[in-house]
Order: C-alpha cells, then structure tokens, then sequence
C-alpha cells in the first residue's frame, strides 16, 4: 500500500491511498478547493497514480469541497455514507453558510454503508458506519490503518455541537467498532496527528467514558 498525507484547508488531513501493483488509488477527503486539489494532483503525478475513487468520511465542506475539482479531472465517482449523502449540496448542514461560501460538490455517485468494500486494485478498503460527529460518519479501515475522519482523534474525538452530531453516538462508535480493532491498527484522522488503537485505548480520555458508560 502506497500512502501520502497531505493537510489541506482548514487543517484537514486529506490521504492519498494506492495499489503498488496497479497504480490505482483512492482520495480520502480531498478538502477544501483549488490549491487544495492542485497539491493532490502534484502528489499524485510524482508517485505514479491515478485516482479511481474520491471518498468521503463525512459530509462537512472542509472534507468534501474539493470533490467536484478532482471529479472534474479524473472523472472519478465521490463516495460517501448514505445517511450523509445529501449534505454534500446542503449548506445548512456542510457547514458552508458557517464560511459564507458555495458548496462545490457534486451529489454523490455511490452511495456506502456498514460493511461495504471499496476496491482500489489489490487493496480492499472496508467501510466502518462510525456516526456521532455526523449521522453518516465512516471510518475506512485498509491493511493495518484506518482513517477515522472526525470520530476520534490522537486523544480526542471529533465534535459533536454540529446539527445531526450526536456525543453519545459518537462514544459508542468509537468503544464498539474502533476499540475493537487490534492493538497495531494506525489511526490517521481528519485533523492532527496520527496515533495507534492501543495507544488511545490506553490514554484517550473518551475512552474511559466509554466504559463507564
């Protein structure tokens, strides 16, 4: 598996993930807008590989603005959870009409949902339903690594005061579904720095109110 990071916009972290043997790849958030998508083509031209699918792990505009500019050029389809699927044209629940700024993304091509594999050459990314920050809130989980959006975080969780968030919702996805992946399993997130399942298992304050909930 090739992967490169890029933060993008409002401090997005926009990943970038291929098949060594194919040169097929997937854009996980592809952020905010132009200069946004321009570093990803450059990145994309230095390592060889073309984008198959753009996928979203959530429906805020500082993950998905970027969606039409690289669907645009690669004519690759944008992904996203159902229950999320129409905030993608909504400013009032993207979070655009917060910016004062248009949405940009096109509707979605595919719709995903709990247990849904997305095929990017030998690579199979399967889609983990983590709501809370959003109702259609996705983890993508590919070899050893998952990216988790805005559902947890290196010692946090995403936030949960946006319309359709839920904290409740949000600590039951990460105790039941993240918690329970092994020890060795990367996280990288929608915003700030990596960490590792068994690191925030042992320090993530959430975590333990997970379990004393």
């Amino acid at each position: 598996m090739i992967l490169e990071m890029l933060t993008v916009g409002l401090s997005t972290n926009c990943h970038v993930v291929g098949c060594e043997k194919t040169g097929e790849a997937v854009v996980i958030d592809p952020g905010f807008g132009a200069t946004e998508s321009n570093r990803i083509f450059e990145k994309l031209s230095r390592i060889g590989l073309q984008i198959k699918y753009v996928v979203n792990t959530h429906g805020h505009i500082d993950h998905t603005r970027g969606n039409g500019l690289v669907k645009e050029r690669t004519r690759s389809p944008v992904l996203i959870h159902k229950e999320d699927a129409s905030m993608l044209t909504d400013p009032r629940t993207n979070l655009a009409w917060e910016f004062r700024i248009a949405s940009q993304s096109p509707p979605a091509d595919r719709l995903l949902q709990e247990g849904d594999v997305i095929n990017v050459g030998s690579l199979r990314l399967k889609v983990i339903h983590t709501p809370g920050h959003t109702k259609g809130s996705i983890s993508i989980l590919c070899e050893d690594v998952v990216f988790t959006g805005d559902t947890l975080f290196a010692g946090s969780i995403g936030r949960t005061d946006f319309p359709g968030s839920s904290f409740e919702k949000i600590i039951h996805s990460m105790g039941t579904k993240l918690m329970r992946l092994p020890d060795c399993v990367k996280i990288h997130p929608g915003h700030g720095p990596s960490s590792t399942i068994v690191k925030e298992r042992r320090h993530n304050p959430f975590v333990r109110k997970f379990l004393q909930s």
